[in-house]
Parts: C-alpha cells; sequence; structure tokens
C-alpha cells in the first residue's frame, strides 16, 4: 500500500487486506494517543467505519436516498486524479497557488458563411480565429469554440501569416500584439459576437473525421484574458459540458484512468499521442500537442502561466477534468431543505456559518463514487451485454438483496466471491441475463458523513441529534457538509416550509496550529511539533542542576554534558489546547510552553499550600464534606472583610468559568481561573489570612478552614476538566476523612458558586482593594530597581481620602489591608479593625478615589 505504483498492480482483494491492517494499526496508535492526553472516551466500544454494523447503515442510507431520486449515474466531467486513478470530490482537493501550466495561442483556420462576409465589408482571404488555453493537452478533445453574442469582435490583419485575417475579441488586440511582437492591422473593427454563432465552422486537426465544428454562444465567455474566444472540450470541463449538452455535443474525453492519451486522441496518428501523460511535471501531452500544431503552422504562442490549479490532497499530484460515468448525488434537489436546517445551528465561530453555507449554495451535484478497492461498495450490478460491455443496474429490490447478503457474508465478499456468483443477483432479475458486481466504492466523505446513523433519535422532535460537531476549517466542504446533506437527504429532500433540524446543534470550527513564528508546519521546514515533545517537555530550556560540594552536577550519576527536562505531561499538553484561541490558527513554542509551564506550577504551589491547611493538626478542618463546608449560620458570622470578598469574587469567577466551559470559549475560562489565582488568592486572600492561619485563634483559624474549603472545592472543579491528571493528584491528597465524605469533583455535576448572600457590598471594597494593590505593587517593583527594598514587607504605605484629605489610620502598612501580607507585630485584632473602618468609609463615600504613598 505504501508504494502506489505497486497498488495499481494488486488485486482488490489484497488492497482491502493490506488497508484493514493499516487501519487498524493507525487506530491502535491514535487510541493509544489519546488515552495517553487523557482524553475522556468510551475508547472500548468507539465506533469504525469498517465495522459491518457501520457499513450496513450506510447501504441504508444509500438507499434511502435512491429511493427518493436523489442517486443517479452519469458520463459527465469529474475531478480526476491520475497518480490515484480515481474520480475526486471537491473536498479532496488541494489548491497549488502557484502551479506552472503551458499555455498556448492556436490559429483555426474557418469556414465563413457568404452572409457573414458580406456583413464583413466582402472580405477576401483566408479567415482565422485564435484561442488561448492552459491545457494545451484537451486540444484533442474540442468539440466547439465560443464567443459571447454580446461581445464586440473585429477582424486583424496578421502579416506573418501572408496577410490572413484573425477574428479576435476587439478589447484583446493590444495584448495580442505584444504576445506576438508585432502590430496587427485592424480592417473590420466592430464584428459582434452574434454575427459569428452558426456562421462560422472549423476543423480539429486531431479529430478530422468528426468534420466540421460550429462556433456558438457561452455566457461565460469574458475578455478579461485571451482572445474573447474560448475552446471547448465538453469531456474537459463543467462549464464546457453544460453548454454542449444544451446544444446535444456530446462529451469526450480521451484520456486513460492513468492520465495518459488514449489512441482515440488522434486516431488518424495514435502513435503521436497515445500512451503520454497529460498531467505531468514535464507537461508531456501538452508539448506534443503543442509540436504537432506547430508543424501545422497553428500555433501563434505559447508561454508558461503561473495560476491556481488543483491537486490531489493524498498524492499532493495535479489532477485533471475528465469525464467517467459515475454515480452522483443530486445536491440540487436537498440545497433548499439544507439551508433551512442549518439557519438555527450555532457556529462557532459565527464565521464559519457563511462559509458551509458558500459551500452547499455553490453544488449541485455531488460525486459519489471512487475508483478505488478500499471502501463501502456502489451497491450496483452490471448486465453483461452480448458484445461484453456493461450496463448499470440499480433498483430499490436490488439493493435491499445486496444489503441482506452483506449481513450474511460481509463486505469483503463483495470482491472475494467469484464475479458472476448468482447470490448476489436478486430473484426479479434471475433468468434475465448475467449479472456481475461493480467495482466502484463510496466516497470517504460519503462513509464520515454517515457517522450520524450510530445515534439514537432524539427523544424530542426539536433537539437535534448531536450536541457538537468538531473539526478543522477545511471540513465546511467535508465532513461538516457530508454530514448535514446525507441527513437532510434521507429525512427531507422537499422545499417545504417543514425545516428537518441539522445532525449537530452546535458546529466549532478550529484552526490550525503553526510554530512560534506563525510558520505552517511541515518536514521540509522542520518544525513540526509533536504531541510526545509537548508532554517530554524537552522544548523547554534544560533545567539546572545542582552542584555538589565541590562543582560536580548531581544527576543519578549521568553524563555532566547531558540535557535533563522539566518532564510537563499530557496537562501542559490540555492546558496549552485550552488557553489557545482554537477559532484561528493558534502558535506553539518554546515562550508558550514556558508559560503554560509557569501555569501548571501556579496550580500546583496553590492547591499544595491548601492541602497544607486542611493538614494542620493544630487546627484541623472543622467539616467533614466539601460538599457542606458553610452552613448559613457560618456565612452570616463571616466577620472579616476579606472572608467575605473572597467569597464574592468566588462566585463571580466560578459564573464566569462554568459560562466560558458552556460556550465551548475554554481559553477564555482558562485565563479567569489563572487571574483569580494570581492576582485573587496568591496576592490578595492568601496573603491576608497566613497570620489568622498560622498564629490566630481556633475559632478564627476553623473560620478560614470553612472558608479555604469551599475555595479548594470550587477551584478543583473548575481545572479538572483541563489537568486532570493533576486534579486527581490533589485529590488523592486530601485527607482520607475528608476525601471518603465527598464526591469526587470530577464525579459531581458542577453549578457555578451562587452568590452568598451578605457579600454583595464587599464588591466595592474590592475593587477599591484591587486598584490600590496595583499601584501599590508598580511602585515596590520600582522601589525594588532602585535597589530600596528587596522584600514587600520592607515598605510602608499611607492612604489619603481625596476630598477629606484625612489621612486614614497614618502610616498603615500595605500589608494590614492584605494586599501583600502582614508585618510582624500587627495584632489580628487590628487588622480587623483596619478592614472594618476602611469598608465603612467606602461605603460612606461611594465615589471617593484614594490617593495613596508608598514609603521605606
Amino acid at each position: 500500500m505504501a508504494q502506489k505504483k505497486d497498488a495499481a498492480q494488486t488485486d482488490a482483494v489484497s488492497v482491502r487486506r493490506a488497508a484493514r491492517e493499516l487501519a487498524t494499526r493507525t487506530i491502535k496508535e491514535q487510541k493509544k494517543g489519546f488515552k495517553e492526553w487523557a482524553v475522556m472516551g468510551d475508547w472500548d466500544n468507539a465506533y469504525q467505519t469498517m465495522e459491518r454494523e457501520f457499513e450496513i447503515r450506510q447501504l441504508g442510507v444509500f438507499k434511502s436516498m435512491f429511493e427518493k431520486g436523489l442517486v443517479y449515474r452519469m458520463f459527465k466531467p469529474v475531478y480526476w486524479s491520475p497518480s490515484s486513478r480515481t474520480a475526486l470530490a471537491e473536498a479532496e482537493l488541494e489548491y497549488d497557488e502557484g502551479f506552472k501550466s503551458l499555455a498556448a495561442f492556436v490559429r483555426y483556420p474557418v469556414r465563413v458563411e457568404e452572409g457573414l462576409r458580406v456583413k464583413l465589408g466582402g472580405v477576401e482571404g483566408d479567415i482565422s480565429v485564435i484561442i488561448w488555453t492552459t491545457t494545451p493537452w484537451t486540444l484533442p478533445a474540442n468539440k466547439a469554440i465560443a464567443v459571447h453574442r454580446d461581445m464586440q469582435y473585429c477582424l486583424v490583419k496578421d502579416a506573418e501569416k501572408g496577410n490572413e485575417l484573425i477574428l479576435i475579441a476587439a478589447s484583446r488586440v493590444a495584448e495580442y500584439e505584444k504576445i506576438l511582437e508585432q502590430k496587427l492591422e485592424i480592417v473590420v473593427p466592430d464584428v459582434r459576437g452574434s454575427d459569428l454563432v452558426d456562421q462560422v465552422q472549423y476543423e480539429n486537426p486531431f479529430q478530422k473525421a468528426n468534420g466540421l465544428q460550429p462556433i456558438i454562444h457561452a455566457d461565460f465567455v469574458t475578455d478579461s484574458s485571451g482572445t474573447g474566444l474560448v475552446h471547448l472540450a465538453p469531456g474537459h470541463g463543467m462549464d464546457d459540458y453544460n453548454v454542449c449538452m444544451s446544444l446535444n455535443v456530446p462529451a469526450f474525453a480521451p484520456i486513460d484512468d492513468a492520465g495518459a492519451f488514449t489512441k482515440d486522441a488522434f486516431p488518424e496518428h495514435p502513435e503521436l499521442l497515445e500512451g503520454l501523460p497529460v498531467a505531468d511535471i514535464k507537461k508531456t501531452g501538452s508539448n506534443a500537442v503543442c509540436k504537432y500544431l506547430e508543424q501545422l503552422d497553428m500555433l501563434r504562442a505559447k508561454h508558461n502561466y503561473r495560476h491556481k490549479y488543483p491537486i490531489d490532497w493524498r498524492t499532493k499530484e495535479p489532477v485533471i477534468t475528465r469525464a467517467t460515468a459515475q454515480w452522483f448525488a443530486n445536491v440540487e434537489g436537498i440545497k433548499a431543505a439544507s439551508m433551512k436546517s442549518i439557519s438555527n445551528v450555532n457556529f462557532l465561530p459565527e464565521s464559519g456559518r457563511s462559509r458551509l453555507e458558500s459551500f452547499i449554495q455553490g453544488r449541485s451535484q455531488w460525486c459519489i463514487s471512487r475508483q478505488r478497492a478500499w471502501g463501502v461498495p456502489i451497491p450496483a450490478l452490471y448486465k453483461v451485454e452480448d458484445d461484453g460491455t456493461l450496463t448499470a443496474t440499480m433498483d430499490s429490490d436490488t439493493i435491499t438483496h445486496i444489503i441482506d447478503i452483506v449481513k450474511r457474508r460481509g463486505i469483503d465478499a463483495w470482491w472475494t466471491d467469484p464475479p458472476d456468483d448468482p447470490a448476489w443477483t436478486p430473484p426479479h432479475l434471475t433468468g434475465t441475463g448475467t449479472y456481475v458486481r461493480g467495482k466502484d466504492t463510496m466516497d470517504v466523505w460519503f462513509d464520515s458523513g454517515t457517522s450520524w446513523s450510530l445515534l439514537p433519535p432524539p427523544q424530542h422532535p426539536d433537539k437535534p441529534l448531536a450536541d457538537v460537531y468538531l473539526e478543522g476549517t477545511d471540513q465546511h466542504r467535508g465532513w461538516f457538509q457530508s454530514s448535514l446533506l446525507t441527513y437532510i437527504a434521507t429525512h427531507s429532500y422537499t422545499t417545504s416550509d417543514a425545516v428537518v433540524k441539522a445532525p449537530y446543534k452546535t458546529l466549532i470550527t478550529h484552526g490550525f496550529t503553526l510554530d512560534a513564528h506563525g510558520r505552517k508546519m511541515s518536514k521540509s521546514l522542520g518544525n513540526v511539533v509533536s504531541p510526545a515533545q509537548i508532554m517530554s517537555g524537552e522544548l523547554l530550556p534544560p533545567v539546572k542542576r545542582k552542584k555538589q560540594k565541590g562543582g560536580a552536577a548531581t544527576a543519578n550519576n549521568t553524563a555532566a554534558n547531558e540535557r535533563n527536562y522539566d518532564t510537563l505531561g499530557a496537562d501542559a499538553l490540555r492546558l496549552w489546547a485550552a488557553t489557545s484561541d482554537y477559532t484561528r490558527d493558534v502558535t506553539i513554542g518554546q515562550p508558550m510552553l514556558v508559560a503554560i509551564n509557569t501555569s501548571l506550577h501556579k496550580y500546583r504551589v496553590t492547591f499544595k499550600w491548601l492541602l497544607g491547611i486542611f493538614s494542620l493538626t493544630t487546627c484541623p478542618p472543622p467539616f467533614t464534606s466539601f460538599n457542606n463546608t458553610l452552613s448559613p449560620h457560618d456565612i452570616a458570622n463571616l466577620g472579616h472583610l476579606s472572608d467575605r470578598l473572597a467569597l464574592h469574587r468566588l462566585a463571580q469567577v466560578s459564573k464566569d468559568v462554568h459560562a466560558c466551559y458552556s460556550g465551548y470559549e475554554f481559553f477564555k475560562g482558562v485565563g479567569a481561573v489563572n487571574r483569580y489565582i494570581g492576582l485573587d488568592l496568591s496576592a490578595g486572600y492568601f496573603e491576608m489570612i497566613k497570620d489568622r492561619v498560622y498564629t490566630g485563634e481556633k475559632t478564627e483559624c476553623e473560620v478560614l478552614q470553612k472558608v479555604l474549603g469551599v475555595v479548594f472545592y470550587q477551584l478543583l472543579q473548575m481545572l479538572a476538566p483541563v489537568v486532570p491528571l493533576l486534579a486527581e493528584e490533589v485529590w488523592d491528597h486530601v485527607p482520607s476523612k475528608l476525601r471518603e465524605g465527598s464526591v469526587h469533583p470530577a464525579r459531581a455535576i458542577w453549578n457555578p458558586l451562587p452568590q452568598i448572600e451578605g457579600t454583595e457590598a464587599s464588591e466595592k471594597v474590592g475593587r477599591v482593594l484591587g486598584v490600590l494593590g496595583d499601584k501599590i505593587r508598580i511602585a515596590q517593583e520600582k522601589m525594588r530597581a532602585e535597589g530600596r527594598i528587596g522584600s514587600g514587607l520592607e515598605c510602608g504605605v499611607t492612604i489619603y481620602l481625596e476630598e477629606e484629605g484625612v489621612e486614614l489610620l497614618g502610616g498603615l502598612y500595605c500589608e494590614a489591608m492584605g494586599l501583600v501580607g502582614r508585618p510582624t507585630g500587627m495584632s489580628a485584632e487590628l487588622v480587623g479593625e483596619v478592614e472594618k473602618q476602611l469598608e465603612e468609609l467606602l461605603v460612606l463615600v461611594p465615589g471617593l478615589f484614594p490617593k495613596l504613598q508608598v514609603y521605606k
């Protein structure tokens, strides 16, 4: 399978066996990775599209669509990958923005009806038309030349060609002169495109047996490039196909599955083109065509042309457009219902709505057949005619019969059973001829797009099947779209007012991962970052090892020059993902991972300190469960402003984080948690209460234990979805008495902490304290930079009331307000008195803005 050259010569059974083995190994590896990343899932019962139950469901969806007239077979142009030897859908394409094609200007001598010559002023002599094409290899399949009936053309004289007269769009003469590097004489300045339609004929030199071919009108012809005349090959372009089919001009594509010319490309001289590839990097097919045209003196110019061009998403090789017999789904018939269904879908980001809508609006059909051995077969039988040709046969009874055989024998029997095994022929076809099974399989997007069939029907008709579909931005034309189309096609395909809901309630689109410099990751750049590298910590700066006495490094006898890294683990990978705004492309590199490591360390230190409080032997927790820590009596008797403020802020943060998580805005939720830990807890509340915990009265300590119990449990519930391994480790270190009496935070339904009555008034004080704290910290940093202080305990703060001009407790230390800590010698009673007076002052003067002075 790894060698695509060998795959083409390998029998289908061997290909399927190798593909199944590869898929099984890959699923096992991915499952292992997901588990290592602490992703929760029912891994023992995960569905696989290659399981029989799924395949039968998928065939059932196909049958439903067929019965509604949405599946048909046609010979028409499709994207074709010579490297994969199969048709492709738009979703299987990538685009090379700088693809280099060989473009050519080609002249076709024409026969002009006498009436047109009269309109042209009775001009005499040979007349030719000029076309420009970026795919000269399609010229053998040319069936017509198109003009626009309303465009102005002119007749110019080409002196280098014996004064031959050339028909060209009037607005393109100047550009054509630049290409030829010569001046052209305008003979007839104004010729309407409508005058040329059905009045001019020409001959395709590669298909002389077809006789003369017409010049016709096409709406898509413009004068923005080329010559204003377009060569039409209905077997190699959808626009060409539609125009030619309306005039009963058949599609013709003399290209084989490998993307090489067949003998039909040039029946008179097949040796000139047969077997030459048309999509190779050397442009072999186009060069051969141009060489022959040059011999006929029909090639006026050729040049390299860079433009956007489709390539196969798997092989990265060029794709061509080629008419083949394929099975299609009629998207036009379900387009209106599909558009209605997504009007009630939530999109994250909202821009995903217009993106999905545009793909649906721009699609009229879906080529659902593929020329691959690996996949679910198109359930079609083919009758063997007397001349050996095959005629496709498909009806509801045949599909039902095939599904029944698959249920008994498995999907592989489609390939392993003898080709004409009569068991596959339904009773109503028995005796009507010999039938063989088809070789086409369904598009992989049809496979994945029917995954909704595994979900149980919603209990209420207004409910969608799934809460969330999550994938990358490329899936608006892939899985998101195929899931919607197959679901709507199965449940409703009319344009009535009855709206069938989409299979998903919310559709989340994530961006892609870039390196630290914002570049797309690729092996050629050597900038690919794997999850394993993140978890190992090898992207962080090496850890500095401690030295023994005498200077020798201690690292368990490792070599002195060996690098050691701080292993981050799965929590770091998860935290990086959770802190990233996934609705756009995200970067990853050392600076980002250093910040992630810092956050993880902060979480660990915070929980370690709280666990230490709960393990105090001098003041054991006065409760046995985190689920009922504070009673109404306890709340009513919270005497300290700092405690009430802590609970008030916790309720706010808990509510905000819960809303962010519920709205899938994880980066906002984690940001709120980080700010809460860093500012409200570490630099605020924890500093305020240290002395009350360790040196205060037992009753004081017990009150703090209860408040901290609420903080601990809520904090653990906020972080458990993001860093579950740390949460488990923390919970394992909770004193056994508390752990046994509490519900595990990861198993408890997390509801945001309700606002505790009596704490709302603290918000006003909290805002002022926050402003004061910020200003004090800025002043402290400045003093540290000047070398005036080391610790924050070395400074004092004087607060002035702006209007009153009253010094609030002159010489009040900032630590007394709990902003950074509390200096030795200030009693808990004094701290409480300070808090009380400050609160009273701020309530009395709500618009007051304090000034402060920080000094040593």
